[in-house]
């Protein structure tokens, strides 16, 4: 019994750090945010305790429920454009042969710029006028120049385009560590039954990284479900707040108004989405895999 208690003391001697740093960094400022979201404030001090005030004063505005749906479209199209391209990425770099590394390297370049120069660099490519990249290239083409990110049907699309850019890179090499981690004698037993292309990849591949792309499309969600500065630098929420988001409202509430309780406010109510539909995504696969 002695030398279980002091296995266990000194258990908790090494992980203390870790708990103090993450008890200051995390967990304090959480439940002061939360707390914040209760009271009217001057400033970041505390005044007088409104209940859901805030909420409902946040809720009834014009700019919540746009930010809300948008919040959603981005986090749809970010499914329907982004979430394949990775994984045919590594599937691709998987089966070549000659250069890996190089197509690795090249694969992940964009993740290593800053994210704010990404976003200058593509609103460039998206200028309206007869000098947006985009524009000369469609102009060779014979089409004429667009104001994209003036489009509202177009400028959630777009600014997912550039988000699945930036960050498809890092996805890419997870699924390339999966896909390497497959057993090779599963391909060769396939090769030896006749099995082509198409069938080793619905047969043994995508099974075999079921459970990666599951938790990767969870955290793909969460992403982009807080998404900011792309929509800030390109369009600013426009046009006519086309492309605002949620955390593109707690921005202008906290740093524009320096309302610090209605955006305290939304962030909670961001964090109770995210984690209902954490669970609901859970739930679902479990009675799918039952």
């Amino acid at each position: 019994m002695r030398n279980k208690y002091r296995k266990n003391i000194a258990g908790w001697l090494v992980m203390l750090p870790s708990i103090i740093l993450f008890t200051f960094f995390l967990w304090e400022p959480l439940i002061a945010s939360v707390i914040m979201s209760f009271y009217s404030a001057k400033g970041i001090r505390l005044e007088k305790f409104v209940g859901f005030q805030n909420y409902s004063e946040v809720i009834q505005h014009p700019d919540f429920k746009a930010a809300f749906s948008n919040t959603f479209a981005y986090t749809f199209w970010s499914i329907v454009i982004g979430f394949l391209v990775p994984i045919i990425l590594a599937i691709i770099i998987n089966e070549i042969i000659h250069f890996k590394g190089f197509f690795r390297l090249s694969i992940y370049l964009p993740n290593v710029i800053p994210g704010l120069a990404v976003a200058i660099m593509w609103l460039y490519i998206y200028k309206a006028g007869k000098t947006g990249l985009l524009n000369i290239i469609l102009g060779n083409l014979g089409i004429a120049p667009q104001a994209w990110l003036t489009k509202s049907h177009l400028v959630i699309p777009l600014i997912v385009l550039f988000m699945t850019w930036r960050s498809a890179g890092a996805t890419t090499l997870i699924y390339l560590a999966g896909l390497q981690g497959i057993d090779p004698e599963l391909y060769e037993a396939a090769s030896i039954d006749g099995a082509g292309l198409w069938a080793r990849l619905r047969y043994i591949t995508l099974p075999q990284i079921y459970n990666l792309a599951r938790t990767l499309l969870i955290l793909q969600i969460i992403f982009v479900f807080q998404v900011l500065y792309e929509p800030l630098v390109l369009t600013n929420g426009g046009p006519n707040n086309a492309s605002t988001t949620l955390m593109l409202l707690v921005y202008k509430y906290a740093f524009e108004k320096f309302d610090y309780p209605k955006a305290t406010s939304i962030s909670v109510m961001i964090a109770l989405i995210l984690m209902m539909l954490t669970t609901l995504y859970n739930k679902i696969i479990k009675e799918n895999e039952m």
